[in-house]
């Protein structure tokens, strides 16, 4: 995982925080949904870009 990977991802998900938090203050269901579904995808990036490592070290470790 590379680490601008890492901090797109971690960009997404704090997006994602504020979305949601101001969707909740502002009583907008859409926007907080908008949210959370941006915190779920930044989360299934991450575990995507975890997956990949874990290849790589397994086949790093066969060479």
């Amino acid at each position: 995982m590379g680490i601008g990977d890492k901090i797109s991802n971690a960009a997404e998900d704090a997006a994602g925080k504020v979305k949601e938090t101001a969707g909740r203050a502002m009583d907008d269901e859409s926007l907080e949904a908008e949210g959370q579904a941006d915190q779920a995808d930044a989360s299934f990036k991450q575990a995507g870009e975890k997956v990949k490592g874990a290849v790589d070290d397994v086949k790093d470790a066969f060479k």
